[in-house]
């Protein structure tokens, strides 16, 4: 790895004034400098730049650290290539090291990445030459530009069309990036084969993945790229990379179930949705995205299949929160998705429906109250029962003490009672740690 002495040297002699004020235009104030954030939306600034102490903070949402943290945070590079790029900034040669696990090479050398960018542009390509797919995209409204924006292509049906693209077709790495599957008897074929192909990209534009859509009847409808040396699906969100200004401008996120809902929702001039990959939503994706935003709301169908995502998404969220930032839930009617309601209502109505979304605190008692009699007092008891896990798990101060008191007034009790039952005692200082960033101490 990198020696810690030339990662202190560095710091030394880079400003951190004159890297932050590559992507954001700063202004004096006092001894430091201060910007509107650029990790979550604000209207007044919060964002100081400290000369002194080469150190940013952010007094709104938290974001702090060194010029090579702003890199990481902000630019979406890598810790290696962030002291890279400073070290060049400040006429600094960069020792030998041998990184201990290069990501995104095989044990052959190969360059994953650079093989899924390949892959990306040969899909993109065949979409070209693909009438029925490219009726099929018209047909959900989609347009051109927004198919360039989000690369969409097309994977041709048949068992080895990536042969053409990659002559060496029984390369290891094309198994490891998930594009071609190692049969029975060493027999070897593409993985996507007659699917309109989403490209999914990571936080600095890599592509890492595919998620590709059957023209026809068939099943999966949707098929995924398999977990791979670069891609994750618990960690990775589509549409963040295309979404990233988007979401910072609109101070708000919306997460949804499908590509076609993300893609559809930037065509209605509505840019600032990402959508999970297959899997529900995980700490993860609600720790990224509230490195960005205040605001996250979740959209889900409004059958039970759409409530119990939602619930998972909301148990998943519960380890992040923290006051000031708010999480909330809209379901749309019954055989509607963002998609097709997006398509009939319009971006201005659209929008309006955000507002309408139920808070967490509010989902939360409203679930756990459907589950119980709250009658009798057996049902009482089962609800306090059942929220104590999740109650417990809340670390932000305010609204974990506002929850507990919707809570005890549900249950016919008063929160003090509730608390000492749960085991809070009232003298404790419940601290609000949000676990999507790490507090430095004494710092500022």
């Amino acid at each position: 790895m990198i020696p810690q002495s030339f990662i202190q040297d560095l710091l030394n002699r880079v400003d951190i004034v004159d890297v932050v004020e590559r992507y954001v235009p700063l202004k004096r104030a006092g001894a430091n400098f201060v910007a509107c954030c650029p990790f979550h939306g604000e209207k007044t600034p919060s964002f100081t730049v400290s000369q002194t102490k080469q150190f940013y903070h952010c007094f709104g949402c938290g974001a702090h650290g060194t010029a090579i943290g702003f890199m990481i945070e902000y630019a979406g590079v890598g810790f290696i290539d962030a002291v890279k790029d400073l070290a060049q900034s400040a006429g600094m040669q960069m020792p030998e090291f041998k990184p201990e696990h290069p990501r995104g090479k095989t044990e052959e050398g190969d360059d994953l990445y650079a093989i899924m960018l390949k892959a990306a542009q040969y899909y993109r390509n065949q979409l070209k030459s693909a009438p029925r797919a490219i009726e099929y995209l018209k047909m959900r409204g989609l347009s051109g530009e927004i198919a360039r924006e989000f690369g969409i292509g097309y994977a041709p049906d048949g068992w080895q069309n990536l042969h053409a693209e990659f002559p060496d077709y029984d390369a290891k790495a094309l198994v490891a990036a998930g594009l071609v599957i190692q049969g029975d008897e060493g027999k070897r074929y593409d993985r996507f084969r007659d699917r309109v192909m989403f490209p999914i990209v990571d936080q600095r534009g890599n592509v890492i993945g595919f998620g590709g859509r059957v023209l026809d009847k068939g099943e999966p409808k949707y098929l995924n790229s398999p977990e791979t040396p670069l891609f994750e699906k618990g960690r990775e969100l589509y549409g963040l990379y295309q979404g990233r200004r988007a979401i910072r401008d609109a101070g708000r996120v919306i997460v949804v179930e499908g590509y076609m809902d993300v893609v559809a929702l930037a065509q209605a001039g509505i840019g600032y949705a990402v959508a999970t990959l297959g899997t529900a939503t995980t700490p993860t994706h609600v720790q990224k995205l509230l490195r960005q935003v205040d605001d996250v709301v979740f959209c889900f169908d409004g059958d039970d299949a759409g409530r119990r995502a939602a619930w998972r998404a909301l148990e998943n969220s519960l380890d992040q929160l923290a006051d000031g930032k708010q999480l909330s839930f809209l379901f749309l009617p019954q055989g509607e998705d963002p998609d097709s309601h997006v398509r009939k209502l319009g971006k201005d109505a659209f929008e309006k429906l955000l507002g309408d979304a139920k808070p967490l605190s509010q989902f939360l008692i409203d679930e756990l109250k459907s589950h119980v009699d709250l009658a009798t007092g057996e049902g009482r008891a089962a609800l306090l029962k059942e929220a104590k896990p999740l109650v417990m798990r809340i670390s932000a101060r305010f609204l974990g003490r506002i929850i507990r008191q919707n809570l005890a007034q549900v249950a016919g009790l008063d929160v003090r009672d509730l608390e000492r039952e749960y085991g809070i005692k009232e003298s404790r200082s419940v601290q609000a740690r949000p676990q999507y960033r790490r507090s430095v101490p004494g710092f500022w």
